[in-house]
């Protein structure tokens, strides 16, 4: 059993061997794998070059194994090959060339295990250079060349270009080393023709040098291309105009002619045109008539075409204006809706020795405009209340012009602006106001004032500008004062109404006033009794108010009101309730005010200062009477120890009567209410009352 544990974990300690497989207790391991290039990886053209890929594998057993050897190419199998001897794969370039150029390596697979050697690079120089060849040498003018251009023995993708003299003619991309282009040489001469080629190595490319320079001899045809026009100069708008297109021998025999049939074949076409638009064509003469028009989009052109031969000739001609272009203008420059305007059309300048003026017609396209003629080229009405397009037309001898578009776009008055704050007034404190009229063109003027006397003006150019001024009130009546004026055009201004608007007045003159629903004139409290402190402000309700205790940072009590005082009640005093008390106040101001603090001391109650009188009363009775007690008792031991002849007599009644002076008034104790003086005392007068009124509304047996 041990021997066998111990042949099962040598199995399985090599299953997990780097690049090791077992197969039928068979194993082998990549060890190595390296691409070399010979000679060198830098090598000329037709340089004979090969790849060499090396494995070195390590193997038991006697059987060969299958070895597949893949070569790539920047980064591109290029080749492959499975063998199973243990010679180097060998990958031959011969006669290398600048596409072989790029970066190499090989792999290795083995029975699915995989080996890649380093990447080596390989740089080809030197290009061959091209050859051009061309079908003729001697060529009329128009006809078609064939060019070849080739680069010897070259690979890869090759871009070639073609050359008269140092001027481009064509070029054309191709895979392999040779190319042909068909072309035309536009005049006549001696002409130099050249070709060169680039090759494209990965993201790189290299030029060749240029091939041979071949001479090619381009006549004149034996005829030419006539075009004529008539009238020769003085052309204006309006005139007809005869243009003769034909073929010329070109020769001055007269014995020659156009027709002759060795110059003119079937394949003879003539097309006049102008411009992008064909105007006639024929076989070899070709008639047409027009009207001539002024600023013609091009010139005209014969075109002569037979077989692949082709002759043009071109002619401008000057056509001078009967009448200019008219402009249409509008007086007054802005106009409001329903306003009058004129509309005037023009022409700036005719031609006076052909057109007499009465010659030359206006009219307003379109004719339904509602505006009426004054006199020639002169229009009135009313302006709509939308816009609109106007257009001039002018007339004379068929000719017909016509102006830019006009648009009009009537303005639309300004309607009575609308006044409103924005946000929260306070009086002193700078708030904003906002005039905004709901129609009206732009630009708006909007002026804000103050009992009819401007302050500030603002201009509104934008739909999403505003009319926002900042003003201070020192008083809430003043706000009635404010007014804005809307302008946009020549009238009067529209004016709004006055503001109206809501006034937050700030706090002021806090008073704290304390008393019992008995005294509510500040006078005594006793335990038991029922405390009232009124806390009054001067201000714009609502009202928050809140009481403290000196010692305590939280509030013992907060409501708001919409009055100017509020209290806070305690039900049933006791001594703990003794202590100094203030109390605070807010609006929408947010402006915090605190009283002046109040010191409260509760006395005893009633009923305890009678108990204690009382008892005081009795304990003055008892003492009273001990006293006569131990005086009768001293007198008679005095009687007793004296020798006397006088007989004992008791005493008298009024000796025993002692007054007892008792006050049958209990102790009074008074509760002292302190309030620091304030520097208003018209403030504290009037806050004091305002308390003062407030509880004497309230009932003796009135809760919290």
């Amino acid at each position: 059993m041990a021997v066998f544990l111990l042949l099962f974990s040598v199995l399985l300690f090599s299953c997990f061997l780097p690049r090791t497989v077992v197969y039928a207790q068979r194993s082998f391991t990549i060890r190595d794998i390296t691409l070399s290039i010979e000679p060198g990886p830098d090598v000329r053209r037709d340089i004979n070059v090969t790849l060499r890929c090396r494995a070195i594998v390590s193997v038991s057993g006697q059987e060969a194994l299958s070895r597949e050897y893949t070569i790539y190419k920047d980064s591109r199998p290029i080749y492959t090959k499975a063998s199973s001897t243990l010679e180097d794969l060998l990958y031959p370039l011969p006669h290398s060339r600048v596409s072989n150029s790029g970066r190499y390596k090989c792999a290795i697979n083995i029975q699915g295990q995989q080996m890649s050697s380093r990447v080596q690079k390989l740089t080809v120089t030197g290009l061959s250079k091209p050859l051009l060849h061309l079908n003729k040498s001697l060529v009329m003018n128009g006809e078609e060349l064939t060019a070849t251009c080739t680069a010897p023995n070259e690979t890869g993708s090759i871009l070639f270009y073609f050359y008269e003299g140092t001027k481009e003619i064509v070029e054309e991309q191709v895979n392999s080393d040779q190319v042909e282009v068909k072309f035309r040489l536009d005049s006549e001469g001696i002409h130099w023709i050249h070709c060169s080629y680039k090759v494209f190595v990965g993201g790189d490319s290299l030029k060749s040098n240029e091939s041979n320079s071949v001479i090619v001899s381009v006549k004149e045809l034996p005829f030419a291309v006539v075009l004529e026009i008539a009238p020769q100069s003085r052309i204006y708008e309006g005139d007809l105009v005869f243009i003769s297109c034909t073929v010329s021998n070109g020769s001055e025999d007269p014995h020659l002619s156009s027709e002759d049939p060795h110059l003119i074949s079937e394949e003879t076409h003539l097309y006049l045109s102008q411009g992008n638009k064909l105007l006639s064509s024929g076989h070899t003469k070709v008639n047409y008539s027009m009207m001539a028009l002024a600023n013609s989009p091009e010139d005209f052109e014969c075109k002569l075409e037979m077989g692949k031969i082709k002759k043009t000739t071109t002619k401008t001609v000057l056509v001078l204006e009967l009448f200019s272009t008219p402009t249409l203008t509008m007086s007054p420059a802005e106009v409001f809706q329903k306003e009058y305007l004129t509309l005037t059309c023009k022409s700036k300048s005719y031609a006076s020795e052909r057109l007499r003026p009465e010659e030359l017609t206006y009219t307003l396209d379109p004719l339904q405009s509602l505006l009426i003629p004054k006199e020639d080229g002169v229009f009135f009405g009313r302006v709509l209340q939308y816009d609109f397009n106007y257009t001039c037309v002018a007339t004379a001898r068929g000719i017909v012009k016509r102006s830019p578009t006009l648009t009009i776009r009537p303005k639309v008055f300004v309607s009575t602006p609308k006044i409103s704050a924005v946000g929260l007034v306070v009086i002193g404190r700078p708030f904003q106001i906002l005039c905004q009229s709901d129609t009206g063109s732009l630009p708006i003027n909007y002026t804000l004032m103050e009992d009819y006397e401007p302050l500030r003006t603002v201009s509104v150019e934008r739909s999403s500008d505003q009319a926002v001024f900042t003003v201070t009130i020192s008083g809430s009546e003043q706000i009635k004062r404010y007014m804005c004026e809307a302008k946009n055009s020549r009238k009067e201004g529209e004016l709004s109404k006055r503001l109206s608007v809501a006034v937050v007045e700030p706090l002021t003159e806090p008073t704290l006033i304390a008393g019992s629903a008995k005294f509510p004139n500040l006078p005594d409290v006793s335990e038991g009794d029922h405390l009232y402190l009124v806390c009054s402000v001067k201000g714009t309700p609502p009202v928050t108010f809140k009481w403290y205790r000196v010692g305590s940072e939280l509030p013992l009590y907060i409501t708001m009101s919409h009055d100017t005082n509020a209290d806070y009640q305690i039900p049933a005093l006791s001594k703990d309730h003794s202590g100094t008390y203030y109390c605070e106040a807010v609006n929408h101001a947010n402006n915090v005010v605190r009283s002046d603090p109040v010191v409260i001391e509760v006395r005893l109650a009633l009923w305890k200062k009678s108990v204690i009188g009382g008892v005081c009363l009795v304990a003055l009775v008892v003492s009273v009477v001990l006293l006569a007690l131990r005086f009768r008792s001293k007198r008679a031991r005095v009687d007793r120890g004296e020798v006397s002849v006088w007989t004992k007599r008791p005493p008298d009644a009024g000796e025993l009567n002692f007054s007892i002076v008792a006050s049958s008034e209990p102790d009074v104790e008074y509760t002292e209410v302190v309030h620091p003086p304030t520097a208003d005392s018209a403030r504290g007068i009037s806050g004091v009352r305002r308390a003062q009124q407030r509880l004497a509304q309230h009932q003796p047996c009135r809760g919290r």
